[in-house]
């Protein structure tokens, strides 16, 4: 074997000098943490309670850092785990990342991540970072978390829906385990036993404890960035609190005078103005979802144009939930030498991310938010302002590294007028899901389920209504089976797993895997300013005239033979998703988009696939298609009216085609959609013309009663 040469061996001596400079660099990061003064007091509150409450700032290292702490203080001997849950899939991956480097381990070995249609885990992962969505399904086959000696909670104040069931649920975990090892420390009273009735303790989760009294009590740490922890230590009947300092710089905060009539146009002269009269320092804007961001990203890119070149230098990024999980990544990298980073992003980055290099922090004050009416059953995503919570958390990303400064794009006056904080999320949204885990889980009294904030009994109503419409429920209330039980195991909305199980006997699983895939990411389609003739050319290529799904599944279709032909000409990989991007700009199609969609597309197939499901194809037989759809999605149905409205038929609501439908400006006589969006009017979106007699003959338990 020949001598490695002399160019070689210096290499390898200076990748090892990288790699110890780096090693120190992480370690006096870590040390430098405001948590790392806490670790010994941190590590005996665990020991002494079995649920504890952390209110650490964002920035604080809580995240990253008391998970190991936890970890090397023998929290995980018997191969038990530290599961960590977050409300974002951003945020559980780049942890896991971060700790994975703290660690020097790989990815998925020691420390590893789990979230829905990803897992980079192993049997020997002791640290574990998932999304609460997540851990609410591992329950399903574990009733009692029996792998998890320890459990957090984190980014608890978001008061997702998830994270409001996901601690009802804990607490009755830890009742369970607590009970039969004999151990009732620090607990807290449930509702339950606040009234005397063990009812549900007992047909629910305990009813399943046969291996129960083998399990140490579970230890639940709650963390938080808010530092109302009142709530949280209530509800787990006075648990200790334990405060870690942050770590804030001051942030000058700026208001306009006026109220500003487009936040959109307000927010790109801010970040012009900033750019050219600010001293050096990233940007991070917030937004309310992916179609504003790529519209914003375009507009700086085609200002840039106009700058001479020495004030050019400006590198956007995006960061939205729906964005693939390589792509989020790109905002914690260092902005190329001489530029400034300007961020564009969702709620997302309000808390569970430090994103380093922020000085400046542009917030218009508004955010996307599911709204539910239980009246009329329908949910829609409504622009709306945030709160004064919310707004505190903005501010704060720009003093995470030094003093900072904050522009609002609102007057001081409106900033008064917001609420304090966020409605929990439990309080307006469909509860479909929440209900068909729950009965899962085998608690059959929602009304009197243990939340931690009750949401209406209108709304638990509805959804019980809505799952015995789909066929997920018995007459009594109880979960069906087969049809309940699939549809729990499938991670979707209960309207979504029902279509798949339909199909599979409609004999179009193929296509509805597709469709449903395609509708879980955003905007596949893009329709560019200075292109958009173009564009709306390249989408009449795919354009069906019975409406949006099957318009979808075309581009997945000549997405995949695109593919194919890359295959049989013998591609490599990468060659073959260049190609696969060339294809998406030539055609106009949002390529992030596509190619999260298939990633779905892969992960619920393997669901499918394990439940049994047949996957067949009706291959141009739509007609077969459309009625499956029907069938799935008759609650969404709507008719037109003389005027051209149309009225969507469970509601009586008045809404109109999106304009981004194929079935815009067309006269059809009966639609079923799939998203009600509610702007300056009422919009129904992913569309498919139907025949209304398909209704009472494909849904009669309900429109045979509806008449």
């Amino acid at each position: 074997m020949p001598a490695p040469t002399n160019s070689k061996r210096k290499r390898g001596q200076s990748d090892q000098g990288h790699f110890i400079a780096r090693r120190k660099l992480i370690l006096q990061q870590r040390n430098l943490l405001p948590i790392a003064s806490a670790k010994e007091r941190l590590v005996e509150e665990v020991k002494k309670n079995n649920t504890l409450i952390v209110v650490g700032e964002t920035g604080s290292g809580k995240t990253t850092q008391l998970p190991q702490y936890l970890h090397n203080a023998g929290f995980c001997q018997d191969n038990k785990i530290i599961g960590v849950t977050q409300p974002r899939r951003v945020a559980a991956i780049t942890v896991a990342k971060r700790v994975a480097e703290e660690c020097n381990v790989d990815l998925g070995q020691k420390v590893g991540y789990s979230i829905r249609f990803d897992d980079m885990t192993s049997p020997a992962t002791r640290i574990k970072y998932m999304t609460d969505g997540l851990l609410l399904r591992e329950a399903l086959l574990d009733p009692h978390l029996s792998k998890y000696n320890v459990i957090i909670v984190d980014e608890a104040h978001e008061r997702t829906v998830h994270t409001d069931v996901l601690l009802g649920l804990l607490k009755k975990v830890q009742y369970s385990r607590s009970t039969a090892s004999g151990m009732n420390k620090n607990l807290g009273k449930t509702n339950e036993q606040k009234n005397s009735n063990q009812d549900q303790l007992s047909q629910g989760l305990i009813s399943k404890s046969c291996q129960t009294s083998k399990l140490a009590p579970l230890k639940l740490i709650i963390m938080s960035a808010s530092l109302d922890a009142g709530c949280f230590s209530e509800y787990f009947g006075g648990a200790k609190a334990v405060h870690v300092e942050g770590r804030q710089h001051p942030v000058e905060i700026l208001y306009t005078y006026q109220p500003e009539s487009d936040y959109l146009e307000a927010t790109l002269i801010t970040i012009f103005q900033i750019h050219l009269e600010e001293g050096p320092g990233d940007i991070l804007a917030f937004l309310t979802g992916q179609e504003e961001i790529e519209s914003v990203e375009r507009l700086i890119q085609e200002h840039i144009q106009k700058l001479p070149q020495e004030n050019n230098k400006i590198t956007t990024i995006p960061i939205y939930s729906s964005l693939p999980s390589e792509q989020q990544m790109n905002a914690f990298k260092p902005a190329p030498s001489g530029f400034r980073k300007v961020i564009l992003a969702t709620n997302i980055a309000e808390t569970s991310i430090t994103i380093p290099g922020i000085k400046y922090v542009i917030d218009p004050g508004l955010v996307k938010a599911r709204s539910y009416n239980a009246v009329t059953g329908m949910e829609s995503l409504n622009i709306i302002p945030t709160s004064k919570a919310q707004a505190l958390q903005r501010s704060g990303r720009a003093g995470r590294e030094g003093s900072g400064k904050c522009l609002r794009l609102y007057t001081e006056s409106e900033f008064r007028k917001l609420t304090d904080s966020t409605v929990p999320e439990i309080k307006r949204c469909n509860l479909s899901n929440v209900v068909l885990q729950l009965k899962a889980l085998g608690i059959d009294d929602i009304i009197g389920f243990d939340f931690m904030e009750k949401p209406s009994r209108m709304a638990i109503v509805k959804s019980l209504e809505q799952l015995l419409l789909l066929g997920a429920l018995t007459d009594d209330y109880k979960l069906s089976n087969p049809v309940g039980v699939k549809m729990a195991r499938l991670p979707l909305d209960p309207m979504y797993s029902k279509a798949l199980i339909l199909a599979s006997e409609f004999k179009c699983l193929e296509e509805m895997l597709i469709v449903v895939s395609m509708l879980s990411v955003e905007s596949i389609f893009y329709f560019p300013r200075e292109k958009l003739e173009e564009a709306r050319a390249a989408r009449k290529i795919f354009s069906s005239s019975e409406g949006d799904h099957i318009t979808l599944v075309n581009v997945y279709r000549a997405a995949a033979d695109c593919l194919e032909k890359g295959k049989n000409a013998s591609m490599k990989e990468k060659t073959l998703e260049k190609t696969l991007n060339k294809w998406c700009k030539e055609n106009f199609i949002n390529y992030r988009s596509l190619r999260h969609a298939r990633d779905i597309h892969s992960q619920i197939q393997g669901h499918a696939v394990q439940m049994g499901l047949s996957i067949s194809s009706c291959r141009d037989d739509m007609l077969q298609f459309k009625r499956c759809l029907t069938a799935s999605f008759f609650l969404n149905a709507a008719l037109r009216q003389p005027d051209g409205s149309y009225r969507a038929m469970a509601s009586g609501q008045n809404v109109q085609i999106h304009p981004s439908s194929v079935l815009f400006r067309t006269k059809t006589d009966c639609i079923i959609f799939n998203e009600l969006v509610r702007t300056n009017h009422t919009y129904v979106r992913n569309l498919t013309r139907i025949d209304p007699l398909w209704l009472s003959e494909l849904a009669p338990q309900y429109y045979a009663t509806e008449g």
